[in-house]
């Protein structure tokens, strides 16, 4: 209920600033989603979330967790902890099991903020790709770095790519190469995506 409630609220404030979106249509109606995004501020799974058509259920520092209210808060909405710089073992789980129930997840594979113009990622979406066999959409948000309210005047943009289907690996043993080879096309469709 509060995602859905906080949606609809922001949803009408960013309407005016002009948040824009592209390829959304390239974003499955149902059936399990990773969407993979470059990440620069703490907007991003915000405006993310706003022009997806069904909940995400973001990975998120589990520095937002350590409280009883921000966690419970954080939780409602759809938003699950992961400990960065570490293979987060309990939320890798996390995440394929809400694939495994149809859910769409968001990534940002770099694993924290950057402002870097190309994005360099951890290889978890990778693993959590295979071992789930859900397709990845890779995401470009464009714009969101920018000060809140008047840098804002210029177009925000979320640029969904075409899928990713990492079934084409299912025969190959999953080891450091298969990931390195999975968070390589995944991470160059992004940076595509990011120079357009």
């Amino acid at each position: 209920m509060l995602y859905y409630a906080l949606r609809g609220i922001l949803k009408f404030i960013f309407f005016f600033l002009g948040l824009k979106s592209e390829g959304i249509h390239n974003i499955p109606k149902k059936g399990p989603v990773i969407i993979a995004s470059n990440h620069v501020s703490n907007w991003d799974p915000i405006v993310v979330a706003l022009v997806v058509h069904r909940p995400v259920y973001f990975m998120a520092k589990e520095e937002l967790f350590r409280n009883m209210l921000s966690a419970k808060f954080f939780s409602k909405l759809h938003a699950f902890p992961v400990k960065r710089g570490v293979a987060d073992r309990k939320a890798i789980k996390c995440a394929i099991d809400l694939l495994k129930q149809g859910k769409l997840v968001g990534i940002f594979p770099e694993g924290r903020r950057s402002k870097e113009a190309v994005i360099q990622a951890q290889a978890g979406v990778a693993m959590i790709a295979l071992k789930s066999k859900a397709p990845v959409i890779p995401v470009a948000c464009l714009g969101t770095d920018r000060k809140l309210p008047l840098g804002w005047f210029r177009p925000l943009v979320v640029r969904a790519g075409k899928a990713i289907n990492v079934e084409k690996y299912a025969g190959e043993n999953l080891n450091t190469e298969v990931l390195e080879k999975v968070r390589d096309e995944i991470v160059n469709e992004i940076n595509v995506l990011l120079s357009k």
